[in-house]
């Protein structure tokens, strides 16, 4: 069976990138798989297809393209161009790797070339709706009435969390109720692990026998940085910002009016391991979301690096969540109860390693790559098309 995604970010720096690469990769130790991205970047076990495209362009904005167009803000000519790129890329994927199935990242717009192909090749798709794009639908309805005919032609679609899936039905209505299955994304459990040395991210940052409270993401509104950092003004303990985006200047600006010296900003780590490092060496995640996270991968790195999490109620992150055994959570825009949550681990050893424990635990139960890998194989083997008719020039 041969397996082709369709993702149309690159394959780090964002959740629905690194979903698509751990998950090409896990199923790629068991099927053939090829995937078209706009990355380059090899990946175990994948195959990899360029993805042509006329400018960069993002839902809410991407850390590796920071000066990238949103597509609420494409005029229709740009749009049509995009469009022909993404058609011609897959088209030429497709003939070259003959897949048995296609499975596209986001609900639009890639899976309107698998819709094509479908009606063309008889290749069969299914999408995972990764949350981040339907803000873009709500608002430009120029996606709307393409992205349902696309929903209601798939033979699964698979939203990352039950938020996502209600949230789909809010926007699209409810009639292809059927069709859909929830399956979260995963995380690298060996990546991602509680035995990594960080005595040189202590040495590079200063941070020997200093306590650290750790925020990673993108810097935009939704994450609610901001409440975070006007909780550090009662937090004994050094505050680490990792990650890139429009809010970072005014968010720098408040840590500075502020007068705070316990607040860091380290940028956009990328492919350095020093971000593993950091999830390790933190006492404390925080995920402060003010929107309704589809999930957040972020917060299943802190959790399989055995470090408790302090997070909104927010979206699908209670699928990963246990108030009280693994994390806490707090009301979104809080700084207040961000403080207590915080301090009442940096207050309790035994307790703040009990939840670290927890953490690690459910996070290997439930999240590795290898267990989100074999929802989906059972899907593909179930759906696959494999034509016996030559023209298809497959076999």
């Amino acid at each position: 069976m041969r397996i082709l995604y369709l993702q149309t970010f690159p394959l780090w720096g964002s959740g629905s990138g690194t979903y698509a690469r751990y998950l090409a990769s896990s199923v790629g130790r068991h099927f053939k798989v090829g995937m078209v991205a706009p990355d380059v970047r090899p990946i175990p076990n994948v195959t990899l297809f360029p993805l042509k495209m006329p400018f960069k362009v993002a839902f809410t904005g991407h850390p590796e393209w920071p000066d990238c167009k949103l597509y609420t803000q494409l005029s229709n000519l740009e749009l049509i161009k995009l469009y022909e790129d993404f058609l011609n890329s897959v088209t030429q994927a497709v003939e070259t790797f003959q897949p048995n199935i296609i499975h596209v990242h986001h609900a639009f717009p890639l899976s309107w070339i698998a819709r094509v192909i479908k009606s063309v090749y008889q290749t069969p798709y299914i999408i995972t709706v990764h949350g981040s794009e339907l803000p873009t639908v709500q608002k430009d309805k120029r996606y709307l009435a393409l992205t349902g005919d696309v929903l209601r032609r798939a033979r699964r679609i698979v939203p990352n969390s039950f938020w996502t899936k209600e949230w789909l039905f809010k926007i699209f209505g409810d009639e292809f109720r059927s069709l859909v299955r929830v399956i979260p994304g995963g995380v690298d459990l060996e990546k991602f692990n509680p035995n990594l040395d960080t005595s040189d991210l202590d040495k590079k940052y200063g941070l020997k026998d200093k306590k650290i409270v750790l925020f990673a993401g993108k810097l935009t509104t939704y994450k609610g940085v901001r409440y975070l950092i006007q909780a550090a003004r009662k937090i004994p303990a050094e505050v680490v910002i990792l990650g890139e985006g429009p809010e970072r200047v005014a968010l720098e600006k408040r840590a500075a009016d502020y007068g705070l010296k316990n607040v860091h900003f380290i940028g956009h780590l990328g492919m350095s391991r020093e971000l593993n490092k950091f999830y390790k060496r933190a006492a404390v995640f925080v995920a402060p979301s003010t929107w309704d996270e589809p999930l957040g991968l972020v917060i299943l790195e802190a959790m399989a690096s055995k470090t408790p999490v302090v997070v909104t109620r927010k979206g699908g992150i209670p699928l990963a969540v246990k108030d009280g055994v693994n994390g806490y959570f707090v009301r979104p825009r809080n700084s207040t109860e961000i403080v207590e949550k915080v301090n009442l681990l940096l207050g309790n050893e035994e307790k703040r390693a009990r939840m670290a424990e927890n953490a690690r635990r459910i996070a290997e139960e439930k999240f590795s790559w290898e267990t989100i890998a074999h929802r989906f194989i059972i899907m593909y083997m179930r759906f696959a098309y494999f034509p016996k008719n030559k023209n298809h020039k497959k076999s």
